[in-house]
């Protein structure tokens, strides 16, 4: 039996299923952490001298990284409010 053409064409187009996260594309800028605060979020910095609130994504967490102030790290910014944002990885 093959595959239903109506779902590969959704599957090979990007198309997300019903629970999925449908986080859209972001800004990546490079930014450097300032404080840590509670559960796994930090205050970054940015190159504009903006202060953002940001937390560590999932791979970052499963990988035990741990980040001190000082640390460069790139910072996925959400595309709904700019004081928050996703750290993506460390540089």
């Amino acid at each position: 039996m093959g595959a239903d053409p109506a779902v590969m064409g959704a599957v090979e187009s990007g198309i997300q299923g019903p629970g999925a996260k449908g986080r859209g594309p972001g800004i990546k800028v490079e930014a450097v952490v300032v404080e840590e605060r509670s559960s796994a979020v930090y205050q970054v910095v940015l190159p504009t001298h903006q202060k953002v609130l940001a937390h560590l994504v999932g791979v970052v967490k499963r990988n035990f990284v741990r980040l001190v102030p000082g640390d460069r790290v790139e910072v996925e910014l959400s595309p709904h409010d700019p004081t928050r944002g996703r750290i993506v990885r460390k540089l």
